[in-house]
């Protein structure tokens, strides 16, 4: 590590890979102009990931399988080794277990929000867990000095829900831009290939989107759609597909590019998104993608280009005639991390 790299400590409380991974491989990987960062997570895949890409790594017990107590003992020592200046949580677990943690005098406490959601019923069972948990967020916001939300969106339902008085940076999600793309305009519309990448659960909408292929398919019978992914509600929509007689097709888990290559369009219809890696991807290898209003969809995309998955007719006709999505409103890795260190030296604007 260079002399003149400052140390900071990523906290990532969960083993696999998602959202929250992806966005700390890709930082990691590019690099946080002017910082050395650890990260501390649980053994699992995106510890081994970390450690193939060449990330330093403390894996040890930390996150709700390991519980609270163990957890902070966890974070303790961890500061300890790292000697980390910036102590960086990803995700609400790993925001409580730094909030009630001693720190040394000289560390500071930074969060980026990924996942909140207007709507309570995403992210909580109840009215009274959802209240429960906005107060212990606005409780442990007293003890952070820097905050960072993936979209305007993001910021906002974190200002409206959390009542955050601090000012929150906004960095979007950066995504890698291949060379040599081209959109794909499919060259018969009849023959339209339609993805959705996705949990299959009730805030995904996926049922709507299943309702609008069926309209697809009265004007162009030979239209596919693929819906990747697993969840509690697969069954219930492989019956919707089969009582509207359309065939979808339900491979489970798939390889995200390999899956975006053999497609046209990118359909996601979910309730709430912060900053999606799917929209993203799929704009940035020059598909067509048609999006809901929700959350940081419009910023991605394009407000004027987002659907209401209510209205089946025109979700439909998007499906259809969505236009390209310029690539030149994305965030690159390089342009993401260059304001994480901005936000660190306390440089970036409140948005």
């Amino acid at each position: 590590m260079p002399e003149t790299e400052r140390r900071a400590l990523w906290l990532v409380p969960v083993a696999p890979l998602g959202g929250v991974a992806r966005h700390v491989l890709d930082a990691t990987r590019t690099g946080v102009p002017g910082w050395s960062i650890t990260v501390l997570c649980p053994e699992g895949a995106l510890a081994a990931r970390l450690r193939a890409q060449g990330t330093t790594v403390i894996a040890a017990p930390f996150g709700p399988d390991a519980g609270l107590r163990t957890s902070r003992r966890a974070l303790a020592a961890a500061v300890r080794v790292s000697g980390a200046e910036i102590v960086h949580s990803h995700l609400a677990y790993a925001d409580i277990v730094s909030a009630w943690t001693r720190l040394p005098r000289t560390a500071r406490r930074f969060t980026t929000e990924h996942g909140i959601a207007r709507d309570d019923g995403v992210y909580h069972r109840s009215s009274a867990q959802a209240g429960a948990m906005a107060l212990v967020h606005r409780l442990r916001f007293r003890r952070f000095d820097g905050a960072i939300a993936v979209s305007e969106a993001t910021r906002a339902a974190m200002v409206e829900k959390w009542r955050v008085r601090r000012p929150i940076v906004v960095i979007p999600n950066g995504v890698a831009l291949p060379d040599g793309v081209a959109v794909r305009e499919p060259a018969d519309v009849a023959g339209l290939r339609i993805l959705a990448l996705s949990r299959l659960s009730a805030e995904k909408r996926i049922d709507r989107l299943i309702e609008a292929y069926a309209l697809v398919r009265r004007e162009h019978p030979a239209a596919t759609l693929t819906v990747a992914g697993e969840g509690p509600l697969r069954g219930e929509l492989e019956a919707r597909a089969a009582g509207l007689g359309v065939p979808v097709a339900f491979p489970g888990f798939v390889d995200p590019e390999r899956a975006m290559a053999d497609a046209d369009v990118v359909a996601q219809l979910s309730v709430w998104e912060n900053c999606s890696y799917t929209l993203l991807d799929a704009v940035a290898r020059g598909l067509r993608v048609v999006a809901s209003r929700a959350g940081g969809n419009g910023a991605i995309v394009g407000r004027d280009r987002c659907v209401d998955p209510d209205d089946l007719a025109a979700t439909a006709a998007a499906l259809v005639t969505a236009p390209p999505v310029p690539r030149d409103r994305l965030t690159t890795p390089g342009d993401m991390t260059a304001a994480i260190a901005r936000a660190y030296a306390g440089e970036e604007p409140a948005c």
